[in-house]
């Protein structure tokens, strides 16, 4: 087998795994979006010896419950926004922990990621095949 043909089966094969980690990404937003609870939480700051950057998002499920959501670190870059502020969360019923922001470039970012990951990925195998 010629090496073309090999890397070219690597890089398709990165593709494809890339491309189905954006679409399971894309499709566990779309459900959160369509059949998550929505609540309101309120940004807060980090505790002062936390090295990360961004607050974290204080919310109650429908059981009364405080949860906590680290939006990671790039909340900003998502909106998030500044602390005191409220914010919109969105949760699944039987799992409030897998709670996100409820913004779409938050939800989205994860397959953004994955997508461009994937067109990399196939753009390579196919300059380097012949």
């Amino acid at each position: 087998m010629s090496e073309a043909l090999v890397l070219l089966a690597l890089f398709t094969g990165f593709g494809l795994g890339f491309l189905v980690q954006g679409v399971r990404g894309a499709v566990r937003a779309l459900r959160l979006t369509m059949r998550g609870v929505r609540v309101r939480g309120v940004v807060t700051e980090r505790v002062v010896g936390d090295g990360r950057h961004g607050g974290l998002v204080v919310f109650t499920d429908h059981l009364g419950r405080s949860l906590i959501l680290d939006p990671g670190p790039y909340a900003t870059l998502c909106g998030l926004p500044p602390v005191g502020k409220e914010v919109d969360v969105v949760y699944l019923r039987k799992r409030p922990q897998s709670a996100r922001l409820c913004s779409v470039r938050h939800l989205l970012a994860p397959s953004f990621g994955w997508f461009l990951a994937s067109t990399l990925a196939f753009g390579t195998g196919v300059v380097v095949s012949p």
